[in-house]
C-alpha cells in the first residue's frame, strides 16, 4: 500500500508520515495541489490523503482532477471544515471518506483500512520478511532473531532501518536514502550520524556485530 499525503503543515505532514511508515505502509509527501497531481503522475498511489486548504491549487481542485481523469485511487479528504455541507460536498467531488480535523489518529488508520477493504488490497505490507537468522513479521511489526525463537524489541527508527535493510534483499541501501525513508523532514540530526548509531544499538540487539555490514560509498546491508 502506499499513501500519498498531501499536506502544507509540514508538521502534521511529518508526523502522519512517520506514523504511517511504522505502520508497514509506504509514503509519499506533497505540500501543495500540484506537487499531488505530479506524484499521482509518476508512480502508483492507493491512497490520498487530502489537506482540502491547500495554497494555490485547492484539496477540491486536486480532487475534481483526480475524478475527471478516472485515476485509480481512493481518496479521504481531511478538513478544519465541520459543517454537513462541507462534508457532502467534499464527497460529492469523489472523495471516498471525509475527516474532520482534529482527528485520531486510530480513526484515521480505521479508515485506511476500510478503504483497503473495500478496495480488496489488504492489509499494509502483509509478509513475513527472513533473511539469515532474522525475521521480520511486517504485519505486526514484531522482529525475531534465532529464526523465529527470540523476540527482539526495537525502536520504531531501528524497525524502520532494518526493515528497509531486509527488503533490499542483501543489497546495499545508501545512508541518504535509508535516512529520507526512516527519518522526517523534521529531523535535524545528521544522517550518517543517525544511521550509525541506529546500526550499533541493532547490531547489540541482533546479537551479532556481523548481521549489518557497510562500505563505504555504498551504505548498509544485511548478510
Amino acid at each position: 500500500m502506499r499513501i500519498l499525503i498531501v499536506e502544507d503543515d509540514r508538521e502534521l505532514a511529518a508526523a502522519l508520515d512517520d506514523a504511517l511508515r511504522y505502520e508497514g505502509y509506504a509514503t509519499v509527501l506533497a505540500t501543495t495541489g500540484t506537487e499531488a497531481l505530479q506524484a499521482l503522475a509518476n508512480q502508483p498511489i492507493d491512497i490520498v490523503l487530502l489537506d482540502r486548504d491547500l495554497p494555490v491549487l485547492s484539496g477540491d481542485a486536486v480532487m475534481a482532477t483526480i475524478a475527471a481523469n478516472r485515476i485509480p485511487v481512493a481518496v479521504i479528504m481531511l478538513t478544519a471544515a465541520a459543517e454537513i455541507s462541507d462534508r457532502v460536498s467534499g464527497l460529492d467531488l469523489g472523495a471516498d471518506d471525509y475527516l474532520t480535523k482534529p482527528f485520531a489518529y486510530p480513526e484515521l488508520l480505521a479508515r485506511i483500512r476500510a478503504l483497503q477493504r473495500r478496495s480488496g488490497t489488504g492489509a499494509p505490507a502483509s509478509a513475513v520478511l527472513s533473511r539469515g537468522d532474522i525475521t521480520i513479521d511486517t504485519t505486526r511489526r514484531l522482529v525475531f532473531r534465532d529464526r523465529g525463537r527470540t523476540l527482539v524489541k526495537l525502536t520504531p527508527k531501528e524497525y524502520g532501518v532494518l526493515l528497509e535493510l531486509m527488503r533490499a534483499d542483501g543489497g546495499y541501501v545508501p545512508v541518504n536514502e535509508l535516512y529520507d525513508t526512516v527519518w522526517d523532514d523534521a529531523a535535524s540530526t545528521e544522517p550518517a550520524d543517525a544511521i550509525k548509531t541506529t546500526v550499533y544499538s541493532l547490531r547489540r540487539k541482533l546479537e551479532d556485530r556481523d548481521a549489518i555490514v557497510s562500505a563505504r560509498g555504498e551504505g548498509y546491508r544485511l548478510q
